[in-house]
């Protein structure tokens, strides 16, 4: 789902508005929520957002462009990773999109790992 806009992150995935408000849509909070809320919405063991800066101007806070947030959530728990892309919009995207792949894989295998471990 993109959920460009702070009415579809509140509306479509649940980010309270509160958060927005406080911390702005580029943020770690708000990442988060994106993730819970899209695991949420959709039922999954495993979900991802990105929220970020991608130019090429800012938005008018003072976050730099570039500045990224990368969360998953899952079943076994949830992180937040901070990024500070340096390329154009575009090239900030695709290095979003990858990262985001790469945490998805991490998270993936390490539940994997979680749930075929019996107890001692």
């Amino acid at each position: 789902m993109i959920a460009y806009a702070d009415e579809a992150k509140r509306d479509e995935l649940g980010v309270p508005a509160a958060l927005l408000t406080r911390y702005g849509a580029v943020s770690r909070e708000v990442a988060v929520a994106m993730a819970e809320g899209a695991r949420k919405r959709f039922g999954t063991a495993l979900a991802a957002s990105t929220t970020g800066i991608a130019g090429p101007d800012s938005d008018g806070s003072a976050k730099p462009v570039g500045l990224t947030y990368i969360a998953i959530a899952s079943d076994w728990g949830k992180r937040c990773e901070e990024y500070m892309f340096t390329g154009d919009r575009w090239s900030n995207r695709r290095q979003a999109t990858t990262q985001a792949l790469e945490l998805l894989l991490e998270e993936a295998r390490a539940g994997a790992g979680r749930q075929t471990r019996k107890p001692a």
